[in-house]
């Protein structure tokens, strides 16, 4: 089955029978179901909701059904056309709307495609809601508009809109950025980054761009999820200098890499580390990312004399528990950063800025310093990636219980059990979770070199075997 329906919206493959990949039938139905529950929950009185998409070649086709179901259901829709996910969440609040629809599979491949669905705010639906739609779409407990009733559509362009709140924030230093006069390059895989990402640059003052893929033709040149395996053209291309830094979105731009002037990579994971040192070295605040993000994080916001705290994996759980802390930077390991300054959503053209800003400060205080001897400020981890293989009978709760109370009672280590486990030794820890797709455990592992991460890891994986 390549359909899958979950709380935070629905993904699939384009073609095939209609209830097993993303067809025409179920997108009509899921978009019914979102927008029963916007009218049900309407917290302002604007009958407006918002689409944008990335630039897959099913998302022409996708968004049409889409908009036509909206008016359908009585919604007025405006769309926003080839946008970022951060440029349609800030979209919804820009027109007031009462929600906003963003069709991206995200890193997912150029054969899938999916609806990420937001509230009024332009933050993503929480798990009562998503589960709401879930069961609204089952049930087809929808009502259509008579004639008189249906919604109209309109197109609006909202990069610049989006741009202008980028360079309006207080972090964000054009001038330094200028005069930094930094050469740049940058990797926006075939999709929407190629649209924002040359307008974020010439505002920013950056004069000096090199683009890879930056043609939104939605057919990938590579795997898009912005991992070093999937990266060797723009790390090549670095590689050969002239550049100070390279950049690399996902399809939607709202994780974001950096590659090092030698061409080597950044590391993912410090993408958000660096912005957040430099957002705390300027605001008091504390910091947030999710249970397998780095360490490093928590190092960082402690030298500030400022609190770390960890949130169950998924964006959502992420800006719940930023809203709870007073965080002042937030956001995933996985390039996500969440900047409540600009809004509560993963950002690249905000990460790209701030970043920018940093770099450029520090060059001031040290002239010529590159980017990789930037990364190496930072406290040095590596995180190990495994999983566990499971029967569909196995009982997964329960494995992992008893992972924690084996581990709850040792001295030096802490246990926390929001999502999955997470055991954390006084020099590494490893996060256990379950799928909701498919029966296994995925298991993160990290310390300070990837043989050790590695090896806490499989120790770990062993004990669970031995439950089996």
């Amino acid at each position: 089955m390549s359909l899958i329906k979950s709380i935070s919206g629905i993904r699939g493959t384009i073609g095939g029978p209609a209830g097993d990949t993303l067809n025409p039938l179920d997108i009509v139905k899921f978009t019914s179901a979102y927008a029963t529950l916007i009218r049900r929950a309407a917290k302002n009185d604007s009958n407006k909701i918002v689409v944008g998409r990335d630039a897959r070649i099913s998302g022409e086709m996708v968004k049409n059904v889409v908009c036509g179901t909206l008016m359908g259901m009585g919604f007025d829709v405006v769309n926003i056309g080839l946008a970022s996910t951060p440029t349609t969440e800030i979209a919804v609040t820009g027109e007031g709307a009462q929600g906003g629809i963003i069709i991206t599979a995200s890193h997912n491949p150029r054969h899938w495609n999916a609806l990420k669905l937001l509230n009024e705010k332009g933050e993503f639906l929480n798990a009562a809601e998503g589960a709401e739609v879930l069961a609204i779409a089952e049930a087809e407990a929808f009502d259509y508009a008579d004639v008189d009733h249906m919604g109209k559509y309109s197109e609006k362009d909202y990069d610049q809109y989006h741009i202008d709140m980028v360079l309006g924030l207080d972090l964000v230093d054009v001038p330094a950025i200028k005069a930094a006069n930094f050469k740049v390059a940058f990797d926006s895989i075939n999709s929407v980054g190629g649209v924002i990402l040359p307008k974020l640059f010439k505002a920013l003052g950056v004069e000096n761009v090199t683009a890879l893929y930056d043609e939104p033709s939605g057919d990938f040149q590579h795997n898009p999820e912005p991992l070093e395996k999937n990266l060797q053209d723009i790390m090549q291309l670095m590689a050969k200098g002239g550049n100070d830094v390279g950049f690399v979105v996902d399809p939607d731009v709202d994780r974001l890499a950096f590659i090092c002037e030698d061409g080597k990579m950044y590391g993912e994971e410090y993408t958000l580390v660096t912005v957040a040192d430099y957002i705390l070295k300027h605001t008091p605040g504390n910091t947030v990312s999710n249970l397998s993000s780095t360490r490093a994080l928590r190092d960082v916001t402690r030298k500030y004399g400022q609190e770390y705290n960890a949130a169950a994996v998924g964006e959502v759980n992420v800006v719940t528990k930023m809203k709870e802390t007073n965080t002042v930077i937030g956001g995933e390991g996985n390039g996500g950063v969440i900047y409540p300054a600009a809004h509560y959503g993963r950002d690249a053209l905000v990460g790209i800025a701030l970043f920018l800003s940093h770099l450029a400060h520090e060059r001031q205080q040290t002239p010529g310093l590159t980017v990789s001897e930037l990364r190496k400020r930072y406290p040095e981890y590596a995180i190990a990636k495994n999983r566990i293989d499971l029967d569909a009978s196995t009982d997964v709760d329960a494995i992992l219980a008893k992972v924690k109370d084996m581990y709850s009672n040792e001295p030096g280590t802490e246990v926390n059990d929001i999502d999955g486990v997470k055991i954390d030794f006084p020099d590494k820890w490893v996060h256990l979770r379950k799928s909701n797709t498919e029966p296994i455990i995925r298991v993160y592992s990290e310390a300070n070199t990837m043989e050790a991460a590695d090896e806490i890891g499989k120790k770990i994986m062993d004990v669970v075997y031995s439950m089996k």
